[in-house]
């Protein structure tokens, strides 16, 4: 069978940013070009992947003229890891293209012209800013093209990192990383070193044996440490004499948990944790308000972001005290905790019994008697038995997943009709899409978008609509 020949495509300017951290040009035709390896400014050529009647999904294969906007990348794995892909782009131009794309999403898909645009809000810490980072143990370590053809040995196939994009077998080795501060770094390598030099089995994904299988690492403001490990067995011998070598070299671990996991996956939430040291969880506050944070918990992974995503929520919502309050999709009630001390009720709602669990146990903690979470669907708890059960919303906030909320779910909001919706969204296109459903009852104010990543293409939304 003749191979098909690849579609080259030559001098392509790049002129905008897309999802996924693709760059945008437009051929000689006209036809939209999305493409990878590439800043917007870049003139390249690039070889079509992928072929749609509107469009080319390409990848760049020479770089003609730089852009102005390209700067060099701090991380050796950049290109080859998949994450921080805007990481050659000047950040300044970063936070431009997230603005504008969140800015076109309301008005193209929302349907929605006349708001106010707060400037974007960027992060004071453009690296080093995750809490929570995760790591796969692997024997059989991706191979560059370089070491594939070349005779040299290059030692041990052992890896700790991250899976290697589209490819679920692959772990590339991490050298460096610019993710999570210190001693992330060197946690991460200690234990590598501690494994090959020790002759510990690294997970084997495609046979599904081994002892090493993930590492995952917490951290909270003060400097506090969690430290959890996935082993695929059991060798208590081999398991305490690891942890007891982590714990003599890094003082900053407070505590360090694991789980055997047989299973086909690496999911934690439903495996049993075992505490070998420390209390098993970490304690952060947030303006006065603290938060237990365990192995499975869900809390935002860059902390000082979220504080201000937080406050600029509460100033959405200029609450004067007197205000019931829905929080829809209420993940451990963060949100329903930060705005309950200017309210006079909060009812948070969300899926995750383990989530509602935490939310509860969370405003024991921080005194909060106004404060109520409901678990379930969305679409079968939010209905008009809820409605009619409960007290009227004068406010209500949802921040949902990145699907954005079920059709039911915003004609409930509908019905229910409370004067003001703060929307917060990690994807303003489903956003845009719900704001277009609920533009006939309700005008939207304005957007503030914010910048929860730095180096990636990510960006959250928040959204103030108020009833006409």
């Amino acid at each position: 069978m003749r191979k098909k020949k690849d579609i080259i495509l030559e001098n392509i300017k790049l002129f905008g940013a897309g999802a996924k951290g693709v760059a945008i040009g437009r051929t000689e035709e006209g036809k939209t070009v999305l493409i990878s390896g590439a800043v917007p400014g870049d003139i390249v050529n690039a070889r079509v992947k992928k072929s749609k009647s509107k469009y080319y999904e390409a990848e760049t294969t020479e770089i003609l003229e730089k852009s102005p906007f390209r700067v060099d990348p701090k991380c050796i794995h950049f290109g080859t890891c998949g994450g921080c892909k805007w990481q050659n782009m000047s950040y300044e131009k970063q936070l431009d293209f997230k603005q504008e794309e969140v800015y076109n999403n309301i008005k193209r898909i929302g349907g929605i012209d006349d708001f106010e645009t707060v400037p974007i809000l960027g992060a004071e810490e453009q690296y080093f800013y995750r809490n929570k980072m995760e790591f796969s143990f692997s024997n059989a370590r991706w191979l560059t093209q370089y070491e594939i053809s070349s005779e040299e040995n290059f030692g041990s196939k052992d890896a700790l990192g991250f899976h290697i994009p589209g490819m679920w077998s692959k772990i590339l080795d991490l050298k460096e990383c610019f993710l999570q501060e210190d001693p992330s770094n060197a946690i991460r390598l200690a234990v590598k070193n501690y494994g090959v030099q020790n002759g510990l089995d690294f997970f084997d994904v495609r046979n599904q044996e081994g002892f090493l299988r993930t590492l995952m690492m917490r951290q909270n403001s003060k400097g506090e440490w969690m430290v959890l490990f996935q082993l695929y067995r059991e060798e208590k011998e081999n398991r305490e004499k690891l942890f007891q070598f982590l714990l003599e070299k890094f003082p900053q671990i407070k505590t360090l948990v694991y789980a055997i996991n047989p299973k086909q996956n690496d999911s934690i939430y439903d495996l049993d944790i075992n505490i070998y040291f420390g209390e098993g969880f970490l304690m952060e506050e947030m303006d006065g308000l603290k938060f237990k944070i365990g192995p499975k918990s869900f809390f935002q992974t860059n902390y000082k972001q979220a504080l201000e995503l937080y406050r600029k929520t509460l100033e959405f919502a200029d609450l004067k005290g007197d205000e019931v309050v829905y929080d829809l999709y209420t993940g451990t009630g963060t949100i329903a905790q930060y705005v309950a001390r200017n309210a006079k009720q909060v009812i948070g709602i969300e899926s995750v019994q383990e989530a509602i669990d935490a939310a509860i146990e969370h405003a024991e903690l921080n005194g909060l008697t106004n404060t109520t979470f409901y678990c379930g669907d969305m679409k079968n708890v939010f209905n008009d038995e809820f409605l009619e059960n409960h007290p009227k919303a004068d406010v209500l906030i949802t921040d949902p997943p990145r699907d954005g909320m079920h059709q039911k779910v915003v004609e409930q909001i509908l019905k229910l009709a409370p004067e003001k919706v703060v929307y917060v969204s990690c994807n303003s296109a489903t956003q845009a899409r719900d704001l277009a459903l609920m533009k006939e009852h309700y005008t939207l104010v304005k957007i503030l978008p914010v910048d929860m990543f730095p180096q990636t293409h990510h960006v959250e939304n928040i959204a103030l609509l108020i009833k006409k």
